[in-house]
């Protein structure tokens, strides 16, 4: 087993004596979904009751309603959070445990029905998209294995095209300020995504994000690329496993732990580009500025593996 080394990425501010986290590093388990909405909104619902289930005692306290404010998981916000989700045309999610905060506890899901014909015209190569956050924490107890087997359980009734799993920087406000250190961390420590869900779930389609530590991969793309075995085939690297999870889906993985890598110290992620390098026709690559990053930053971190 490797030794596990995450560099610690944190930003808090002062309010009132209490310090608020604005990022930190962690872990988050992604996936992207074609089909509608509707058709998915039951088996996300049981998803998120397992992610809940797996935490505890950690827990998602408050969500944000339509008019962004924060609402309690009550009795009465745990109905309204299951109303929206089930709603037949679209869904926006956001979950945390602390409204104010990043404590590594989170859920985000955007989702869009079959009932907004509009909306798809503007947006053809909308999908559904669903994040859940992990603190770094867990990394070390219960460990990366039981993470693996969280992501794969989450995924298993999801009919999802793409996913990943891996180091993430979770990023509560990206204010102005904290552009430079988190240009600094993402093109130092490849390894780390940055979270884009409400990006991804208008503009992804049928491309696939740049490698994680676990990465899935199903149609159309693992098609393209002959199956499971065709996949295998390209990939040499020692510690990358290709493990079949249905005869159109697998999960690929580098090594038993993720890894932020480190340039400065040339540590590059070899096993990491491999993959890149065989994804790269299929790659998204997000078409304009984001975050505090101008175009040019977003496509030189997007494109970190190549």
């Amino acid at each position: 087993m490797m030794t596990l080394r995450v560099p610690e990425v944190r930003e808090a501010i002062d309010i009132e004596g209490e310090p608020v986290v604005l990022l930190r590093e962690g872990v988050s388990i992604a996936f992207y979904i074609r089909a509608p909405h509707e058709e998915i909104a039951p088996a996300l619902w049981r998803a998120l009751e397992r992610y809940r289930q797996a935490i505890q005692p950690r827990h998602l306290g408050w969500y944000v309603d339509y008019s962004g404010d924060w609402l309690a998981l009550d009795s009465e916000g745990e109905a309204g959070l299951r109303a929206r989700m089930l709603e037949p045309s679209f869904a926006i999610l956001q979950v945390k445990e602390r409204p104010d905060s990043v404590t590594g506890v989170a859920f985000h899901y955007r989702g869009h029905g079959n009932g907004l014909s509009d909306f798809r015209k503007d947006y053809p190569h909308s999908i559904c998209a669903v994040e859940f956050h992990l603190p770094i924490e867990f990394l070390d107890d219960p460990g990366p294995e039981w993470i693996r087997a969280l992501a794969l359980d989450l995924g298993r009734e999801l009919p999802w095209s793409s996913g990943h799993a891996g180091l993430s920087l979770e990023v509560g406000a990206w204010i102005q300020s904290l552009t430079p250190l988190l240009r600094e961390k993402t093109l130092r420590h490849p390894g780390f995504d940055l979270p884009q869900l409400n990006d991804l779930a208008l503009h992804l389609g049928s491309q696939v994000r740049a490698p994680a530590w676990l990465t899935f991969l199903g149609p159309p793309v693992l098609k393209e690329l002959g199956g499971a075995e065709g996949l295998r085939s390209r990939l040499t690297s020692p510690t990358t496993t290709v493990q079949a999870l249905s005869e159109d889906r697998v999960v690929v993985s580098l090594g038993p732990v993720p890894e932020a890598g480190d340039l400065e110290a040339g540590d590059t992620l070899p096993h990491y580009r491999e993959l890149a390098r065989v994804l790269e026709p299929w790659l998204y690559a997000h078409s304009s500025q984001w975050g505090g990053f101008t175009k040019e930053e977003v496509r030189r971190w997007e494109r970190r593996f190549l």
